[in-house]
């Protein structure tokens, strides 16, 4: 039997996600959102492992969360389902999948360090979906911490427009509660109650000019969104609540302003307030434009999922869980239902799936639910095929919805099982978590024959190591990070690849001619072809397009998958009788072999952004030392009391750097670095990576 929980009418339903820099307070304020809410009757802590959303060993002992995990809690009558995110780079793929299905998102800023190095990744990742946005202030306890800057912060180098709807009543160890510039009333947070109490009490008179002056900017700017309000204003009426919290949920609605609250999580003070701001600005599934999906056949045939339980079920996987019991799929519900043992399609292969049963999440525990209609996000578990960004439907309408995007991996190590008899187990296990984590690689280096496993960062593979040894129990070696090199082409090229064999008394024969191009934002090799010029059979058409892209799964210098490349299949031929998938696909490979050669390759290496926020004494240090390492050194800035320096610097020269910046400051240094690019490597260098003499390499280029 099941003990589901109510769902809400669909305007009252809010999908919203918490993403940060990491160390911002992402997840000690969703574990406030639980306490203050009910769902949770204690505080959990990040600080000592306690934390209800940090659910896996290893975020209880490092202190930092690796996974996305999702809750349902209620708050003014209003369904939140809610998914707390990691704020490292390494895991920056559970912010792309969460983003891609939530509605609305709470952006959460540090009061000391403002727009931080992941800050933007989050926000530029809300911008790539159209999602609305808050902005929580937290940590204005702390010395140091202010306002002002972090609105400048996030007009520079975000290009949002920050609207004020709180101000601070004091700051440092001097912050006691905020101003609310709608109401305009001071809300103060009882210590004695861990902050469950609010206390509302008239503006003091010390504060009462800043706070009119604050409010007469935010009416200045919120009318803008109604005519009618526009001139009321103008006529010096009296706006009330309500009207003024309908122009700041439209506003931000459209992404014009980003709405900024004021709090410290830790210190238990403006979490009540940011969830009141989350049920009054940002959207529900209503109020989003209808899904929009493509026919899986035929791309250009679009197909409109409206959020309503008559319409076909059209839902989208965005995360699985493998476990002891098998797969936890999730999923975001656009329009129809979905019931508990019904039997679904997933879109793209057409493989039938049985939901056999839906659970509401709470971090790691399940609630049975029987029946899930749009709007929804839960997870289901009997599916087997289903992965990260397929699209679940009903027999009757397929559809397929547009899936997450994930960037490549940077940074591989080799991996060994120590027995024989623990390879197959090995292998099962690498399945599993590239199952888990679209960032995630594995494959058999054809030359040297080891396994190598390949992923965002250093710390990501070592969390692969330990889930692999500790959680899974597979004895096995590992070697040290090395760089994920790429290849690509200096230019154009064009190949002529000809396949003719006989085998077991049949002949096989095609002729197939490809062009390359360079394509800067061509991150995948892609291939097309020119339909009119060809003579290729039409149902060998797709076969000669997947040859060239598997072709590039390894370029002529070191055997490095190709990257920025635009192929065109623009002609090819066989032989009646002799066509078959077997010469066409060869045929495929062999021009477009003879395409790079022409074009010329060359080798790449991932970029990282970095920052280093560092006192002022060892800023020369840290400068000279990053010119050793080939950086480029883009700005030089101040960040409070400290010193910020940013920039670009290839991967390959900053393994181990979490150690040196630590000797290069007495500790008091920190940095943040992401991937921002693959560029061609000096050719001084090509010895060292490839293994050859540099003139030999300048022979190939």
């Amino acid at each position: 039997m099941s003990d589901s929980l109510k769902s809400a009418p669909l305007g009252r339903i809010r999908n919203i996600g918490i993403i940060a820099h990491i160390d911002a307070g992402k997840t000690t304020t969703s574990e406030r959102i639980l306490y203050y809410s009910g769902k949770e009757h204690r505080m959990g802590e990040v600080h000592d492992g306690s934390a209800v959303m940090d659910y896996m060993q290893d975020e209880q002992e490092r202190g930092i969360t690796i996974t996305s995990a999702a809750t349902t809690f209620y708050w003014r009558e209003h369904q939140v389902n809610l998914i707390d995110t990691p704020g490292h780079v390494d895991f920056t793929a559970e912010v792309e999948r969460s983003l891609r299905v939530l509605d609305g998102a709470v952006l959460v800023f540090c009061g000391v360090g403002g727009v931080e190095a992941q800050s933007e990744t989050v926000w530029h990742q809300a911008e790539r979906y159209h999602v609305p946005c808050l902005a929580f202030i937290n940590k204005l306890d702390r010395a140091g911490a202010g306002v002002e800057h972090v609105l400048d912060d996030m007009r520079k180098r975000l290009g949002a427009n920050p609207l004020l709807v709180q101000i601070p009543v004091g700051l440092e160890d001097k912050f006691v509660g905020v101003i609310d510039l709608v109401e305009m009333k001071q809300y103060t947070f009882d210590e004695e109650s861990l902050g469950e109490t609010v206390i509302e009490s008239e503006i003091p008179a010390g504060l009462l000019a800043d706070a009119e002056v604050a409010r007469a900017h935010l009416l200045e700017t919120v009318v803008e969104a109604d005519d009618v309000l526009m001139e009321k204003y103008l006529a010096e009426e009296e706006l009330t609540p309500d009207e003024i919290r309908s122009c700041i949920r439209a506003l931000t609605l459209s992404r014009k302003v980003v709405p900024v609250l004021c709090g410290s999580s830790l210190r238990n003070k403006g979490v009540q307030p940011l969830l009141d701001a989350v049920v009054y600005f940002l959207p529900s599934p209503k109020d989003v434009p209808p899904m929009v999906g493509h026919d899986p056949k035929d791309e250009n045939t679009k197909i409109e999922c409206q959020p309503l339980r008559k319409e076909p079920l059209a839902a989208l996987a965005f995360k699985v869980i493998e476990d002891d019991h098998g797969a936890l799929t999730f999923i975001r519900v656009y329009s129809g239902e979905i019931k508990e043992g019904e039997r679904v399609i997933v879109a793209h292969s057409g493989r039938k799936e049985r939901a056999s049963r839906l659970h509401r999440m709470h971090a790691n525990h399940r609630t049975r639910e029987e029946l899930i209609g749009p709007g929804e996000i839960v997870a289901v578990t009997g599916f087997k095929f289903a992965t990260t960004g397929d699209t679940i439907c009903a027999e009757g309408r397929l559809v397929e919805l547009e899936p997450p995007k994930f960037p490549a991996t940077v940074i591989s190590m080799a991996i060994e099982p120590r027995t024989n008899d623990a390879r197959e187990k090995l292998m099962d296990v690498l399945a599993k978590l590239c199952r888990e984590d679209p960032t995630f690689r594995y494959k058999t280096d054809d030359e040297t024959g080891q396994l190598v496993v390949s992923g965002m960062g250093e710390l990501h593979l070592d969390i692969i190591r330990t889930r692999i040894t500790r959680d899974y129990k597979v004895e096995a070696n590992t070697g040290t990070p090395r760089v994920t090199y790429r290849e690509s082409i200096a230019g154009r090229g064009r190949g002529t690849g000809v396949y003719e064999q006989t085998i077991g008394g049949r002949n096989h024969y095609a002729e197939v001619t490809v062009e390359i191009e360079p394509c800067a934002d061509c991150a995948e090799p892609v291939a097309k072809n020119r339909t009119n010029a060809l003579q290729i059979p039409e149902q060998y058409v797709p076969i000669v397009e997947n040859a060239v892209v598997s072709g590039c799964m390894s370029g002529p210098l070191g055997g490095y998958p190709l990257i920025h490349l635009k192929a065109t299949v623009v002609d090819g031929k066989t032989r009646e009788n002799d066509a078959s998938e077997l010469a066409f696909a060869a045929a495929a490979e062999n021009a477009l072999r003879q395409a790079v050669e022409q074009a010329g390759a060359s080798l790449m290496e991932p970029v990282m952004a970095f920052e280093v926020t560092t006192p002022e004494e060892y800023l020369g240090g840290i400068i000279h030392d990053m010119n050793g390492r080939r950086a480029e050194i883009g700005e030089i800035g101040n960040r409070g009391l400290l010193r910020l320096v940013r920039g670009k610097v290839p991967l390959a020269e900053m393994f181990g750097y979490a150690t040196a910046v630590r000797g290069l400051s007495t500790g008091r240094a920190s940095f943040t670095m992401e991937p921002c690019a693959y560029v061609a490597v000096p050719r001084r260098k090509f010895a060292e990576i490839l293994g050859y003499d540099p003139a030999q390499a300048a022979g190939i280029m």
